[in-house]
């Protein structure tokens, strides 16, 4: 049996359009967090950095390229001291991409407009993540 890792990064993207709507990602029902929306992303892989992990994640996730120079930092969120195992989720954001977004089997995709973003059902970690964005991208 594999052992559940003590620390985990993750790292996930808001892909922002043209119209300044985000695109979020609606979990499967049958897996951890079924029905919640989310920022498309995903585990780092040993040996792999974030920017690495979240264009691999990408183009596994949702057929599209991203390229390293158009992601920039947003925020990140971690879990509460005492959960198990302890989970920093790193969020990007790009606005720039090549090909159309397309999603795994069972998940669904959504752009949304920034200001419905926190109206969505989320996982927590997302949830501050979300909030970070809109500040963000209203100071920029």
């Amino acid at each position: 049996m594999a052992k559940i890792p003590d620390f985990m990064c993750v790292v996930a993207v808001a892909l922002i359009d043209e119209a300044s709507r985000v695109l979020v990602q609606q979990r499967p029902v049958d897996r951890q967090h079924g029905g919640l929306w989310e920022f498309p992303g995903g585990k780092i892989e040993p040996g792999e950095g974030p920017v690495a992990a979240i264009i691999r994640e990408i183009a596994e996730e949702l057929n599209i390229a991203l390229a390293a120079e158009n992601l920039f930092p947003v925020s990140f969120a971690a879990s509460a001291p005492e959960a198990q195992p302890q989970i920093m989720l790193m969020l990007y954001g790009c606005k720039a991409w090549r090909g159309v977004p397309t999603c795994e089997v069972g998940a669904s995709l959504e752009w949304v407009d920034l200001g419905a973003l926190t109206n969505r059902e989320m996982p927590p970690l997302d949830v501050p993540l979300a909030l970070a964005l809109q500040a963000f991208l209203i100071r920029s």
